[in-house]
């Protein structure tokens, strides 16, 4: 029995296994993923929404910036009329009388008999063509307007570092899953091995009447339930590569590279951060900052508005241009609101509101966030806690592990005693995976939840 143990590869390869909880991805190598955040940023669908909602937005603000700016426009008409109202104006009857006298002094017919004349109100066969050029000259509403309009580019840019920052921690959730799922495939591959080889090796002791048929048994049930639970980790290895693509709007069953890790994250930065910079709080701000300008913008009725003009154009019967058709025609405008029910008023009220509503609401979403925070940082001191237990037991059950193989090397102890110390083996390397990829997990979302990620 002794010999046939000693010849045996893979139960010498048992003793020198690497411990796989120190396999993880590296604070100092994440090359990859930092390459993988910046296509997933290039490419997210929801990104580029934003980001077309954000260029709208900065169109708005351009137009109302040229609304301070000259406007000319042109403008044409000709009229072709017959009929309607006229004014009777009775020249017969005031002039003739005057001029029948003067043909009389004067012993001549220089002066005719007129007739009284029908003038209709209509132009006809009448053309108006001008350039018109308007300057707004004080006008309240348009710069309340513009201001706001910037304040909206602020807002969705923020509403854009918001929708990049949750696909960071996502990206970086989805990459750790996925890498822990590749290390959990390993470690159930290697395991494999080992009791395949327990099985072949009871087998023969079995033949050789070395063993009873229950350690033949055993060593078949374990090799059945590491290919069931092998399986199962493939799966979602799959699943997790599946979610990982999707996130990078990438064809799902692309391949997904991962590093090896070193190190663990830096914890004193991440237990040290605040809420400070969440977007979140910035588009509060802008809110209450819209909010006022809004105010200002329905008191803004009692400024009057006053703009200026000028038409430069030609107008005429019969299609004539000449000296006497052009013109230009120049003024001042002024539109003051005096009285509207109290319309403006009513405004003026519920803009304040407004602004007590969003006063309330930027306590209540700082604390909610300041809350999230800290549990995020609460979670990583459990997974760190964890981690440290988890290599502690991983240490211990190699150790065991060891000393059970040797034991039953030499024939002391039974395989039922080995089998109990490679189980335990091989739930303490799925422990200390599982516990390293919780703490980089927990390290995507504090940094979610601190903001502290550095866009480039």
């Amino acid at each position: 029995m002794n010999n046939l143990l000693k010849k045996s590869n893979v139960w010498k390869a048992a003793l020198s296994f690497p411990m796989l909880a120190m396999l993880a991805y590296p604070s100092q190598g994440q090359g990859r993923l930092h390459d993988y955040i910046t296509e997933g940023l290039g490419s997210n669908q929801s990104i580029k929404q934003q980001n077309f909602l954000l260029e709208r937005n900065v169109l708005a603000l351009a137009e109302a910036k040229t609304m301070f700016l000259p406007s000319v426009s042109f403008s044409a008409a000709y009229n072709k009329a017959s009929g309607g109202r006229t004014i009777d104006f009775p020249t017969g009857d005031l002039l003739n009388g005057v001029y029948s006298t003067l043909n009389q002094l004067t012993s001549t017919n220089a002066f005719p008999n007129l007739q009284n004349q029908s003038i209709q109100l209509f132009p006809d066969n009448f053309y108006d063509a001008k350039f018109r050029t308007t300057l707004p000259l004080i006008n309240a509403e348009l710069v309340y307007n513009k201001r706001i309009k910037g304040q909206q580019v602020d807002l969705q840019k923020a509403e854009v570092l918001v929708y990049k920052r949750e696909l960071v921690k996502e990206i970086k959730t989805a990459y750790y899953q996925y890498a822990k799922a590749v290390n959990a495939v390993q470690i159930y591959e290697s395991s494999l091995g080992l009791v395949q080889e327990g099985k072949r090796i009871n087998q023969v002791l079995f033949d050789n009447e070395k063993v009873n048929r229950t350690g033949v048994i055993r060593s078949a049930n374990e090799v059945t339930k590491i290919n069931a639970s092998l399986t199962a980790a493939i799966k979602t290895k799959e699943s997790a590569r599946y979610y990982f693509n999707f996130l990078l709007n990438r064809p799902l069953t692309d391949s997904v590279q991962v590093d090896s890790i070193t190190s663990l994250p830096e914890f004193s930065t991440l237990l040290a951060g605040d809420v400070a910079g969440r977007e979140e709080l910035y588009k509060l701000k802008i809110s209450q900052g819209i909010n006022t300008n809004l105010t200002g913008l329905a008191k803004s009725y009692i400024i009057p508005r006053v703009g200026t003009f000028i038409d430069l154009g030609s107008q005429s019967f019969d299609w004539n241009f000449n000296n006497k058709s052009r013109y230009y025609f120049w003024g001042v405008s002024l539109d003051w609101d005096l009285f509207a029910f109290g319309k403006n008023n009513y405004k003026i009220k519920k803009a304040a509101a407004e602004q007590k509503s969003i006063s309330a609401q930027t306590d209540y979403i700082a604390k909610q966030l300041e809350t999230e925070l800290k549990v995020r940082q609460n979670q990583m001191q459990s997974a760190i806690a964890q981690y440290q237990s988890a290599q502690s037991q991983l240490k211990t059950a190699q150790t065991y592990y060891n000393d059970e193989l040797k034991l039953y090397r030499e024939g002391v102890a039974i395989y039922i005693e080995l089998l109990d110390a490679q189980n335990q083996l091989i739930n303490a390397r799925l422990d200390a995976n599982i516990a390293l990829f919780d703490i980089w997990i927990t390290q995507a979302s504090i940094e979610r939840a601190s903001a502290s990620f550095t866009f480039q």
